[in-house]
């Protein structure tokens, strides 16, 4: 049994936000009777109408995009700019798990599957999302001490992390390290150098979890495998 709400939005048919709204407008009706509780609860073997039309849920979806530079990590955008999720060729309401910035490339996965997404998002399922950045400045011991112990953004620290220097290169002045964290703070990995004085140049996701970008070229992009959607729903014995 599951929430209405979330049996209206995961039929595609709108967000679970605007699902609430229209029952409690009166627009949903179940077994032909007209239902305003946000708490019912359905099995999905019931006949549900929402504003006439008659639901069926979605069948899920998992991508794996190798996302590019210039694109936006949104499912829409109010200057028309790229998304993400235009560059996937499906009719479900996909959208990304997570966010990548504008200038950031790499791993980002996509899907309609809100149980799917909630278990690689959270701090317990311990996903590993390794990064690597290009820096201004031949970066030190020092500095990699302090981010492996965890930096403090906006009055709270990070967790502690992994970080190795991959190359330096002394002739233009800039360092390749990697970085692994867990969490998904907003513009986290680009605040935590610039908290320990270095400019990020260039920012690649590589991996996530189990998946990596390897054989996609850039903009390109594949589905899931069974297998590996069940690799990640075993994570949720974590939380």
């Amino acid at each position: 049994m599951e929430r209405l709400q979330k049996f209206i939005a995961e039929s595609g048919y709108c967000s679970r936000r605007k699902a609430e709204e229209l029952i409690t407008q009166g627009k949903v009706l179940v077994n032909n009777q007209i239902v305003t509780t946000l708490g019912t609860k359905v099995s999905g073997k019931e006949e549900i109408v929402v504003e006439g039309k008659l639901l069926t849920k979605e069948e899920k979806e998992y991508y794996l995009l190798n996302k590019p530079r210039g694109v936006i990590t949104s499912v829409s955008d109010d200057k028309s700019r790229k998304t993400v999720v235009s560059l996937i060729d499906t009719d479900k309401r996909i959208y990304p798990i997570g966010r990548l910035d504008y200038d950031t490339t790499g791993v980002l996965l996509l899907t309609n599957d809100g149980e799917f997404a909630n278990i690689l998002m959270h701090p317990n399922s311990k996903v590993d999302k390794v990064y690597i950045a290009k820096l201004k400045g031949i970066i030190n011991g020092e500095a990699i001490t302090k981010l492996k112990n965890g930096i403090e953004l906006d009055g709270r620290r990070c967790e502690k992390c992994r970080v190795k220097l991959r190359k330096k290169d002394l002739k233009n002045n800039t360092s390749t390290v990697e970085i692994v964290i867990h969490e998904g703070r907003n513009h986290q990995v680009k605040r935590m150098f610039e908290a320990v004085g270095f400019e990020v140049l260039k920012l690649k996701r590589e991996r996530v979890g189990i998946f990596t970008v390897t054989g996609l070229n850039s903009g390109e992009y594949r589905k899931l495998s069974p297998k590996e959607v069940a690799i990640i729903f075993s994570l949720k014995n974590n939380k």
